[in-house]
Parts: C-alpha cells; sequence; structure tokens
C-alpha cells in the first residue's frame, strides 16, 4: 500500500489550506493564531514528559492537549464556514471553559496560594507548565482577531493560562517570592 508524502508542496508559496476550503497566507490571523496554539499543545507535551506516564498530571496534560485540537480546528477554518463545525470536537464550547474552571478550583483547594509574585523554576515540571502558560498568553492574544466573540476561544485560552499557573504552582508545592 503506497503512503501518502509528508511534503505537499502546496504551501510553497506561502500559503495553507484552512479546515472547509479556503487558503490564507500563513502570517494571516488564523495560521498566527492556530500556530500559537499548536507551540501551546507542544509545551504542553514537554511538561507530560517531564510529569511521567500514567501520572495524576500526565492524564491532565492529555486532555488539555486534546482541547487544543478543538480550539486549532476552530481556529484554521474561515468566519463563513464555522457553522460547519462540531461543538466540542472542532469548536470550543462554553462547557469546556466551565470544566476548566472546575479544575482550577480543585487544584487550588491542594496548596497554600502564593503571597508574592512568584519566580518561576521550582521544579522542571512547573518550569515547563509556567512556559507553556506564557505561550498561551500569547496565543489568547492572537485569538482575538482570529476568533472574535461569540466564540469562546479567548476567554478558553484564559483560563487555561490560569489554570497552568495553577498547575505549576501545585507541582512546586511551596512557591519562592520574587524577592529575598
Amino acid at each position: 500500500m503506497a503512503r501518502d508524502k509528508v511534503y505537499t508542496r502546496t504551501g510553497d508559496d506561502g500559503t495553507t489550506g484552512l479546515l472547509y476550503g479556503g487558503r490564507v497566507r500563513k502570517d494571516s490571523e488564523l495560521p498566527v493564531a492556530y500556530g500559537a496554539v499548536d507551540e501551546a499543545q507542544a509545551f504542553l507535551g514537554v511538561a507530560r514528559a517531564e510529569a511521567g506516564a500514567g501520572s495524576e498530571l500526565d492524564d491532565l496534560l492529555i486532555r488539555l492537549e486534546r482541547d487544543l485540537y478543538v480550539l486549532m480546528a476552530e481556529l484554521a477554518t474561515q468566519p463563513e464556514n464555522r457553522h460547519k463545525l462540531t461543538p466540542g470536537v472542532s469548536a470550543v464550547t462554553d462547557d469546556m471553559v466551565t470544566a476548566l474552571e472546575h479544575l482550577i478550583d480543585e487544584t487550588s483547594a491542594r496548596f497554600d496560594p502564593p503571597t508574592e509574585f512568584v519566580v518561576p523554576g521550582e521544579s522542571r515540571v512547573a518550569a515547563h507548565l509556567d512556559v507553556a502558560r506564557t505561550v498561551v498568553r500569547r496565543a489568547e492574544r492572537y485569538a482575538l482577531a482570529a476568533a472574535p466573540p461569540p466564540s469562546p476561544v479567548v476567554t478558553y485560552l484564559n483560563r487555561l493560562s490560569d489554570l497552568l499557573w495553577t498547575l505549576a504552582r501545585w507541582q512546586e508545592g511551596h512557591s519562592l517570592p520574587s524577592h529575598g
């Protein structure tokens, strides 16, 4: 059985194809936004690798990485085609945002919150989560133009960055103050 090649050459002109059709420049708002989400997903994978397979954090990060596929599908679709997306599969839902809020609340209950700014790097897992958080913040900024309301993509990314901060602090067990 013949395998498809990884390269297609269709993007050699600086454009990329979108879900449900259309092509845009690779530096336009949609690929820039879903590219930042893709980068965030990769950093979650680094945190997962550091946390160890089968750990509680590993299971949670897999769930988040799968959510990010949903965000990327929505961001890879022209606004006029978004009605073709499936909620929770290829379009972000309010329930996905609510689920993050519950995770933030559950995780926050596991440690005493820092009383000062945090210096990242207390542990390798926490440091990777902090890097992922900063990439999610960038994706959130790019998504402002790519997924305007009523899409909950920006809200999801905002909650995800809060969750990643919370997960990092939980993994540290305590936080170093920013001065001392």
